[in-house]
C-alpha cells in the first residue's frame, strides 16, 4: 500500500492527526503527488490510493471542495501510455485527466466526513536561479503564458516573477541547469522560440530630505491653449510605506475636478524615476497651490505640470537610488567556509554568522546586494567542488554606494532622461 501520508483533518490550530487505513472498503483517501501535461489527454493528475476503492463511477472532493467530480476515465500509467482501467485499491496508482482544480499534494476522498483532511505542506528548495524570458514572436506571447502555467504545475520548485518595474517576466528555478531543462521543454513541447537574459536588477529611488517643485505648463498653438500651473511638497516616508497623495490646495487656485489630473501627472514620474530611470517610492506629495486658467485648463495640462512639478523637487530632495538586499544561508563544507566568507566580503556581503551542521558542515548567515550575485552559483561550485547549496530571499532596500549610483544616473542621462 506505500507509506500512507501524514494526514490532518480540521482547521488551523484545531487540526488533528486523521490515520489512514488501507482498507478498500473504507472512504477513499487518496494524495496527488504528480501533475503532468499529456500532448493527447491534457492535464492529467497522478494520485496513489491509501484508503478505499477509486472506480470511474466515483465522485470525488477536492480537499474541502464543496462540489465533486466524476472520476470518469481512470488510468494506470506504464512508461508513455496511459491505459484504462476500471478501479484501484489501496497501493494502486492512478490517474485522472482534464479536472482543473486538481494540483499537487490535493487530496481526494469522497465523503463529506474528510472534509478539511489536508497534509502537512510540501517544502521545496527555494528557486534561486532566475532568468528573464519573452517569446521571440509577439504572437506567441499568450501561448507562452500558457505553457509556463503548465509547467509550474507539474514542477514546484519553479517561480515565475512579473516584475512592473524592469518590464520582464523572470522564471526561477534550483539552478542554471535546471532552467536550462525547462527551457528545453518549452521550446520542444510548445514550439515556442523564446529569448532569454540575466534578470535586471530592480533598483528603487526614494528621497532623503523635504522640498518644494513648481511647474508651468503653458501652450498656445493658435487656438484653444493649455495652461496648468502646480506648486508641491515632497516629503520622505519610511522604508516600505509607499506612496501618498494629499491636495492640500485652497481657495480654488486648482478646481477639485483637475486634482485627479494632477495625482495622474505625479504618478506617472514616479513611475519613471528622476534621477536614475527608476520607481520613485516611499515619499508623501501635498499639491499646496496652483494657477488655472478658466479656458486654457485642461486634464492634458495638470498632467504634464503634476509630473514635472514632481520631478523638480525629488532632484531638490537628495534623492538617492535603493538596491535589494537579500538574507542569505550558504551550507558549505566547513574546510570552504573561509573562502566563501571572504568571497561574500568581496561581493559588499556581510557575514552575520555561522551556524554548525553534522557531518563537518557549516551555515553561514549573511546578507548581500542582489546585484554582486550575478554568477555566484558557478563561483560557489568552484570554491567548494560543487558541495554547496544556498537559498536568498529579500530583506530590504538600501541606498547604493555613492559611485554605483553616479554610474546609474550617468546611464540614465546617456539613454535619455525624464523631462
Amino acid at each position: 500500500e506505500g507509506n500512507p501520508p501524514r494526514c490532518l483533518i480540521g482547521e488551523g490550530d484545531k487540526a488533528a492527526p486523521y490515520a489512514v487505513v488501507p482498507d478498500a472498503a473504507r472512504h477513499v483517501v487518496a494524495h496527488v503527488f504528480k501533475v503532468i501535461f499529456d500532448p493527447f489527454v491534457g492535464k492529467l493528475a497522478l494520485f496513489r490510493i491509501h484508503q478505499g476503492t477509486v472506480t470511474r463511477d466515483s465522485q470525488l472532493f477536492i480537499g474541502d471542495g464543496r462540489k465533486p467530480f466524476k472520476v470518469g476515465h481512470l488510468f494506470t500509467l506504464f512508461g508513455k501510455e496511459h491505459p484504462e482501467v476500471t478501479n484501484g485499491i489501496p497501493g494502486d496508482i492512478r490517474a485522472v485527466a482534464k479536472i482543473d482544480d486538481i494540483h499537487l499534494d490535493a487530496i481526494l476522498h469522497d465523503s463529506h466526513d474528510e472534509d478539511f483532511l489536508h497534509l502537512q505542506p510540501s517544502r521545496f528548495p527555494l528557486p534561486v536561479a532566475g532568468l528573464a524570458i519573452r517569446a521571440r514572436r509577439i504572437q506567441d506571447e499568450q501561448r507562452l503564458a500558457e505553457a509556463l502555467h503548465k509547467l509550474l504545475e507539474e514542477d514546484p520548485s519553479l517561480a515565475l516573477e512579473a516584475n512592473p518595474s524592469t518590464r520582464e517576466t523572470v522564471l526561477r528555478g534550483l539552478s542554471e541547469l535546471h532552467l536550462r531543462t525547462v527551457l528545453d521543454q518549452l521550446q520542444a513541447r510548445y514550439r515556442i522560440e523564446l529569448d532569454t537574459d540575466k534578470p535586471s536588477v530592480a533598483y528603487r529611488e526614494t528621497i532623503t530630505a523635504g522640498a518644494q517643485g513648481q511647474h508651468r505648463h503653458k501652450k498656445q498653438t493658435g487656438g484653444a491653449g493649455q495652461f496648468g500651473e502646480v506648486v508641491l511638497q515632497v516629503e520622505p516616508l519610511a522604508r516600505g510605506a509607499g506612496f501618498q497623495f494629499v491636495s492640500a490646495v485652497v481657495g480654488g487656485a486648482i478646481p477639485g475636478a483637475l486634482i485627479p489630473a494632477v495625482e495622474k501627472g505625479v504618478r506617472e514620474g514616479l513611475a519613471a524615476g528622476a534621477i536614475a530611470g527608476y520607481p520613485l517610492v516611499d515619499l508623501k506629495v501635498v499639491v499646496t497651490d496652483g494657477k488655472h486658467h478658466p479656458v486654457d485648463s485642461k486634464e492634458v495640462a495638470f498632467v504634464a505640470a503634476g509630473r514635472k512639478a514632481l520631478l523638480a523637487a525629488v532632484r531638490e530632495a537628495i534623492p538617492v537610488v535603493m538596491e535589494p538586499i537579500v538574507d542569505l544561508e550558504v551550507q558549505v563544507p566547513q574546510d570552504a567556509i573561509g573562502s566563501v566568507t571572504g568571497d561574500l566580503a568581496g561581493r559588499r556581503g556581510r557575514v552575520l554568522g555561522t551556524r554548525a551542521l553534522p557531518h563537518g558542515r557549516m551555515v553561514v548567515i549573511a546578507q548581500a546586494p542582489l546585484a554582486e550575485l550575478d554568477e555566484y552559483p558557478e563561483r560557489l561550485k568552484a570554491m567548494t567542488g560543487g558541495n554547496a547549496s544556498y537559498t536568498l530571499e529579500l530583506a530590504q532596500y538600501e541606498p547604493v554606494p555613492e559611485s554605483l549610483q553616479r554610474d546609474l544616473c550617468a546611464a540614465f542621462r546617456h539613454g535619455g532622461e525624464a523631462d
